[in-house]
């Protein structure tokens, strides 16, 4: 057993949690010493099993930045000392209180081990070869010895992130289809469908961007449930009596020309025509002056609930009026920002709302009142997404 001279206590009480970690501290290292940024990104993915915060791990990327060298190993010591300035520095500008808070949270979850000296700073003793000969600050070994562990939790957490994204497509993907199929239904097959739009609505209200498995898993199950109702009704369909009449009427045309007065146009002007009224359209969904590329590097997470790649602005439009329902946005806040701001800026906004949904605590709100913001021409979502790219481009790696 190593002998530690350094005392792991100082002036803090005795628990368990604490002799636990200092056992932890004199265990022998793993034979695969880990790359302390991959552990670290190990550690991001399983963090609810160690039960530490993004802010905690935050903290853990500025200590772990005053270790000599990309691997923990016992050979440049694993005690780093830094001030609380320095350490502030690092952990972009986080107060003292906040940073003692988190740094708590760490030793109490064994990742780390106080070393206090007996005035409780943190400092380095060297020999008269210049050799650290003892330290006081921060141990890192307990996230050395933890590695082997948090690697194979980190690897159980992504197959369960993966399973439950595949889940959450396979129910947004359901219920469009289930969407679609009312809306056929509603327009070829004679019968009262609005208690099936009613019911499809309700399940849209219901889902949330953050769903666990069983809630996925007993919505996936009511919307095959309704879905196979709806099969059921459309399988031995009367068509609507419109419909009936335009097939009779076109089955009794003929192939003759003079017989049925087809009318020629000139096809070259026929698709001038066409031409412009495509590019009108086009032009209709290009009032943003942001490149889409940049809208969804910056909003990653509108592109989980398209059905298929968002390649255009078209699609963009498409999937946020699938999102809107989720976030609470009703019907008429999204027609009222779609005619204030466009369509596609409308969608632009929608998906930064979507990205910060879990610190806006009433989207439709927040949406009404950016509504308001460009019926008046003082709103823009540009500064928006430049947050975003600015907020993703601080996180740890």
């Amino acid at each position: 057993m190593r002998h530690i001279s350094t005392t792991p206590f100082g002036q803090r009480p005795v628990t368990t949690g604490l002799l636990a970690a200092q056992a932890l501290a004199e265990a022998p290292a793993p034979s695969c010493i880990p790359d302390k940024w991959a552990l670290l990104r190990d550690l991001t993915a399983a963090r609810t099993a160690f039960s530490v915060s993004d802010r905690d791990l935050a903290v853990l990327a500025a200590l772990l930045s005053f270790h000599p060298g990309t691997r923990l190993n016992d050979d440049n010591g694993l005690i780093v000392f830094p001030s609380n300035a320095s350490l502030s520095d690092r952990a972009h500008g986080m107060a003292e209180s906040t940073l003692r808070r988190h740094l708590a949270a760490l030793v109490d979850a064994g990742l780390i081990l106080r070393r206090d000296s007996a005035n409780g700073k943190r400092y380095a003793r060297r020999n008269p070869a210049g050799e650290i000969d003892r330290a006081f600050g921060f141990d890192l070994r307990p996230l050395l010895v933890m590695s082997p562990d948090i690697a194979a939790r980190a690897e159980t957490a992504r197959a369960a992130s993966h399973a439950l994204r595949c889940l959450r497509e396979a129910v947004f993907i359901s219920l469009r289809n289930m969407t679609k199929l009312i809306l056929w239904a509603s327009e070829a097959v004679a019968g009262d469908w609005a208690a099936y739009h009613q019911a499809c609505a309700d399940l849209q209200r219901r889902i949330r961007r953050k769903m666990d498995s069983n809630d996925l898993q007993q919505m996936q199950a009511e919307i095959m449930a309704l879905t196979a109702r709806i099969e059921g009704r459309t399988q031995s369909y009367q068509p609507l009596e419109k419909s009936y009449e335009n097939t009779c009427e076109t089955e009794e045309m003929g192939g003759n020309t003079r017989q049925n007065g087809r009318h020629y146009q000139n096809s070259k002007t026929d698709c001038l025509e066409s031409e412009k009224t495509l590019r009108k359209k086009e032009e209709d969904f290009a009032g943003s002056s942001l490149p889409l590329s940049l809208v969804l590097k910056a909003a990653p997470d509108i592109a989980t609930y398209a059905l298929d790649d968002i390649h255009d602005w078209r699609d963009l439009v498409a999937t946020a009026e699938f999102v809107r329902p989720m976030l609470g946005i009703s019907a008429d806040g999204w027609r009222d920002a779609c005619q204030a701001m466009g369509p596609d800026v409308a969608a632009i906004t929608l998906a930064c709302i979507l990205q910060r949904s879990d610190s806006i605590m009433k989207p439709g709100g927040y949406l009404r009142n950016l509504t308001m913001k460009a019926a008046n021409a003082g709103f823009t979502p540009a500064p928006m997404i430049m947050a975003l790219i600015r907020a993703d481009n601080t996180k740890p790696l």
